[in-house]
């Protein structure tokens, strides 16, 4: 049995804020990929929601916590819907959605990563599988969104490392809690870690490797 089977009532007072802050820059990124795919206000709604609940949904169902949180918790649809309204208002124009939106969805990859690994740790699973279901807990939204918007999921090129970030942030969150030395503050700086390498592998253009393409030779 895992020597972290219930956290404290301030951890789990922060895993619901968390989730809470995870669910808003998430919804944001959503709304704003709509906004540059000029998607209508329905679009950019369900797009927002996806983005914000697809995630936790499914780490929900592969854990058998069913119904899904979401689908529980009216709550989360309706901040993601906060965010959507708040980026239709703002109506940003679309050539300057580009950085919001890498910085909200940062963000979400982030909180999620450390959370989503939380979630599973609570209901049972070994540290490794609760970090295999915080990182499909991070990058599932945003790969629903990258699908329903028509472009190729970020998850799948890891351009600028996009999953790397969130695996580390869960396995250290994974870490932590089998060790017994998951707090509010050491979660935090999980979640900040991935989000700072995150963000700077988009400011240096870091990648993943790639596969290099064959070389012909000449012929002689």
């Amino acid at each position: 049995m895992s020597n972290l089977v219930e956290l404290g009532s301030a951890v789990d007072a922060a895993q619901q804020v968390g989730n809470m802050v995870g669910v808003f820059a998430f919804g944001a990124s959503g709304a704003l990929l709509a906004v540059r795919r000029r998607f209508d206000m329905v679009g950019i709604a369900v797009l927002a929601v996806c983005t914000a609940t697809g995630g936790g949904i499914l780490r929900d169902l592969i854990i058998g916590a069913t119904p899904p949180a979401a689908f529980v918790h009216l709550s989360y649809a309706t901040v993601a819907l906060l965010s959507a309204v708040l980026i239709f208002f703002w109506h940003p124009p679309t050539r300057v959605t580009r950085t919001p939106l890498n910085v909200a969805d940062a963000i979400g990859l982030g909180i999620f990563c450390v959370t989503g690994t939380v979630t599973a740790f609570q209901h049972g699973l070994s540290a490794t599988s609760s970090a295999a279901l915080g990182l499909v807990t991070a990058v599932g939204g945003g790969v629903i969104r990258d699908v329903l918007a028509g472009v190729t999921p970020s998850v799948l090129s890891d351009g600028e490392l996009y999953a790397v970030p969130a695996l580390l942030g869960s396995a250290a969150t994974a870490a932590l809690l089998h060790h017994g030395q998951y707090t509010f503050w050491t979660g935090g700086l999980a979640g900040l870690g991935a989000v700072a390498l995150r963000l700077i592998a988009l400011w240096r253009h870091w990648h993943a490797p790639r596969a290099r393409p064959h070389r012909r030779r000449n012929p002689e």
